[in-house]
């Protein structure tokens, strides 16, 4: 093989007049299309690139103390400008769905000092202090437009008369949750009485009974809560019944059916105890005791009549 001299080679590398220049991209300019083609590198050089720019001369601005507390402050008052505009300022409680007395407890309740911003109030903790009322079942805050905080009130319905002890009277609702208290049992006679410990947590059962006895509820003083197992329905002339513990329903609706056809409960009786289902006991008023011994020729004592 025959090797070049340096002549030879130079002449070789010299352009050549009328020869046109190959078109082919550099290596860097291959590799640089090459990268502009990866929507990754793409993606970085738009954006990623610019927010690097844009963070680094934040973090040298951001660097001086100075600078920072004064960002703070323009951005603090800027905010407070726009909480105290007059579209956002509330100047009025308007409380629906509850009685006079009961939206004055409410307002006294949520102690608001008005005019406020709606970004100070805190609408949550407000609710949860109005339902903390006996009288409130659920309540729901709204700020509307003009300046008015919205205060909407489901009540709890009283449904009985609880008597506590001689002095403490009470309504409660169907559940047995507190709605109010009562200065004297003559002011809700519409409603019907119970007594006795737990009878406010077996209100619904009681609400039952005494929709059952509604043939004799002119008659129905009230109902004692037993030893917190069972009810006695109290009668006028002092007349008992005792129910069972068990579907005292279905006991009181059997013995209306045998009051029906054999006017049982106007008898001189003092007490019907149905808590034996399979064998009802009545207890005879002593005249009537002394009535039934003298009937069959039992000889009755002076002090028995």
């Amino acid at each position: 093989m025959q090797s070049l001299n340096p002549r030879q080679i130079a002449g070789r590398r010299a352009p050549v007049a009328g020869v046109r220049r190959d078109p082919a991209p550099s290596r860097w300019s291959y590799r640089m299309q090459r990268l502009w083609l990866t929507p990754l590198f793409r993606v970085l050089f738009r954006v990623g690139l610019p927010m690097l720019v844009v963070a680094l001369i934040a973090g040298v601005w951001l660097a001086s103390a100075e600078r920072r507390d004064a960002l703070v402050a323009m951005y603090s008052d800027i905010k407070t400008k726009f909480q105290n505009r007059p579209e956002f300022t509330v100047g009025l409680i308007s409380v629906e769905g509850a009685s006079p007395a009961l939206g004055d407890a409410i307002r006294a309740r949520m102690d608001m000092k008005l005019p406020m911003s709606s970004f100070d109030m805190d609408l949550d903790a407000q609710r949860a202090k109005i339902e903390e009322l006996d009288a409130v079942a659920k309540a729901e805050l709204r700020v509307r437009t003009g300046g008015t905080l919205q205060v909407l009130i489901t009540e709890r319905e009283p449904a009985l008369v609880w008597r506590l002890d001689a002095e403490t009277i009470e309504m409660i609702d169907a559940t047995g949750h507190r709605v109010a208290g009562l200065t004297e049992r003559a002011d809700r006679p519409d409603l019907a009485l119970v007594a006795g410990e737990g009878a406010d947590r077996a209100a619904p059962e009681a609400l039952r009974i005494v929709a059952a006895a509604g043939p004799i509820m002119p008659r129905v003083r009230g109902l004692i809560r037993m030893g917190d197992r069972r009810w006695d329905i109290v009668l006028d002339r002092n007349q008992r019944i005792l129910l069972p513990s068990d579907r005292p329903v279905e006991a009181l609706e059997r013995l209306l059916a045998l009051d029906k056809a054999e006017d049982l409960l106007n008898r001189d009786l003092f007490s019907v105890d149905l808590r034996d289902g399979n064998r009802p006991t009545i207890r005879l008023a002593p005249h009537a005791f002394a009535e039934m011994r003298r009937a069959r020729g039992i000889e009755v004592p002076e002090s028995d009549l």
